[in-house]
């Protein structure tokens, strides 16, 4: 059974979609084994608690970020963490803190990657004019919004979308994409070459046990 770590800041509502798709098995061989927020009014942490998840606050204000970054990790790795899923967190991983999970840290970013990184990224996509949009789950790396990409959706703008309309689209495709990319990452064999996400056919992961 792979333990998950969930990091959230706000509501959670994609880390809400993973617990019930781990719940219903959607997402296989996994259990949530700890959710932690640097914020102790985070509606996510109030789901955990209603879904008996163990959950836990390391609060980050007035901390240097890396101390902060030590103190999450020192959690994550008590509870045997094998994947750390971000679900609104609403920091900056240090580069020390990637390290520690070398492409196990997933993040989903509301736009199409590497189109409109960072804040509000589905108001920039609507006020650029774009005709699709979408979300992307990716690997956390060094960089924001930079690691290699795991899963896409992409969600067509409408004539009579506005932001809101639109967000709201997106999120729905959000919530099926971060599953599929967890499922993907814990439970089936891939690679990354450069900066692309491959998953092995049967015959390249036999080839590469016999090397």
């Amino acid at each position: 059974m792979k333990q998950l770590g969930i990091l959230l800041s706000g509501r959670g509502s994609n880390f809400e979609a993973i617990a019930r798709n781990v719940a219903s098995g959607k997402i296989a061989n996994a259990r949530i084994a700890i959710v932690i927020s640097n914020r102790s009014d985070a509606g996510g942490i109030a789901t955990a608690k209603g879904l008996g998840l163990e959950t836990l606050v390391i609060p980050s204000k007035g901390k240097e970020r890396q101390a902060h970054d030590r103190e999450v990790v020192a959690a994550l790795q008590a509870h045997k963490v094998d994947l750390v899923c971000l679900a609104g967190y609403m920091r900056l991983l240090s580069p020390w803190f990637v390290k520690q999970f070398p492409q196990r840290i997933l993040n989903i970013h509301p736009s199409l990657l590497p189109a409109f990184p960072g804040l509000e990224a589905q108001q920039q996509a609507f006020a650029y004019g774009v005709k699709v949009a979408g979300c992307t789950v990716h690997f956390v790396d060094e960089e924001l919004d930079h690691g290699a990409i795991v899963v896409q959706r992409a969600v067509l703008v409408h004539d009579d979308d506005d932001e809101h309309t639109l967000a709201k689209r997106i999120l729905e495709q959000e919530h099926s994409a971060y599953t599929q990319a967890i499922d993907l990452v814990l439970n089936r064999e891939w690679t990354v070459a450069g900066r692309r996400f491959f998953q092995m056919q049967k015959s390249e992961v036999r080839m590469q046990k016999s090397e």
